[in-house]
Formats: C-alpha cells, structure tokens, sequence
C-alpha cells in the first residue's frame, strides 16, 4: 500500500476526494472541467504545495487545515510522467497548458486511477494526481483518518 498525503481546509472534509476543486479551476496537471484530486509523497511536500498558494493573510486559514492520509493499494496501476519526457518550461508558474494537456489526457484516456508526476518546487519529490472518474480502481483508493495540521508560525517570517 502507498501512502500520499493531502492537506484541506476543515469545512471540505467531506470532498476530500471529489474533485470538485480542481474541476472548477484546474491545477497544473489537469484544466478546468476535468475533476482530479492532488496528493504528495510526503506530508512535508504536501505543506510546501499549499504554502507556495499562501499569502501572509492566510495565517488564520493554515490554522485550520487537516492532513488526510490517502491510501493507494499496491493493486492499482500507477502511471508515471518523467522529467526527460516534459517539455521546457512545465515548471512555471501560472502552470503551462502543456502539463495541463498532458494530464486531462490521461484522466480522461481512463489509462490509470493514479499518475505519478514531479513536484515543481521540490526536484527529486513526486506528487500523485487521482483520477477520481477512473471506472475501476478509484473505488479502492481510501482515506485514513484526519490530523490537524498547522504551519509554524516562523514560516511566515518573510511574508
């Protein structure tokens, strides 16, 4: 079994694996329209993806999160988009179309429930996209039990 971690606001426990979010405004890996849920290697990357999204006004939201352990049987296929295969630029930031294209391919290909891609801000570190229409396997992908979750206050040092 794999573990990945997500980290939300209280208030969206219960659409911890909907979707909805990503469906109404995309991410880096998927455009708007294409419901997918995002999850990280480890809960400290988990962090740093919600941070880099955080401005010093969000000190009262960081105190209110929950990191979410999702559960990945060994069973399920896992896709994989390496580095050599990205073209230049899939980095930046606003996200490019081209991983965005990528990834609503493969959501809605029905290819795998899961794809394993790099983490932009992390070299090295992956985070794992949920394809949470995939016909099958998403149906076996579960969620552990919430712990609260809060940033340290000196994180916010520089903002």
């Amino acid at each position: 079994m794999i573990r990945v971690w997500r980290i939300i606001k209280k208030k969206y426990l219960q659409y911890a694996l909907s979707g909805e979010g990503t469906r109404l405004g995309g991410g880096r890996w998927n455009h708007a329209g294409t419901p997918v849920v995002y999850a990280s290697e480890s809960l400290s990357l988990a962090a740093l993806e919600l941070f880099i999204h955080f401005t010093r006004r969000d000190i009262v939201i960081s105190k209110s999160l929950l990191a979410i352990p999702v559960h990945i049987p060994d069973t399920i296929r896992i896709l994989e988009i390496h580095l050599e295969d990205l073209p230049r630029g899939w980095n930046s930031s606003p996200p490019p179309d081209s991983t965005r294209d990528i990834g609503t391919k493969w959501a809605k290909s029905g290819a795998s429930a899961v794809l394993r891609v790099p983490s932009a801000i992390i070299p090295g570190e992956h985070n794992y996209v949920i394809n949470v229409k995939h016909s099958t396997d998403f149906s076996v992908i579960t969620v552990g039990d919430p712990e609260p979750f809060a940033l340290d206050d000196r994180i916010w040092k520089g903002q």
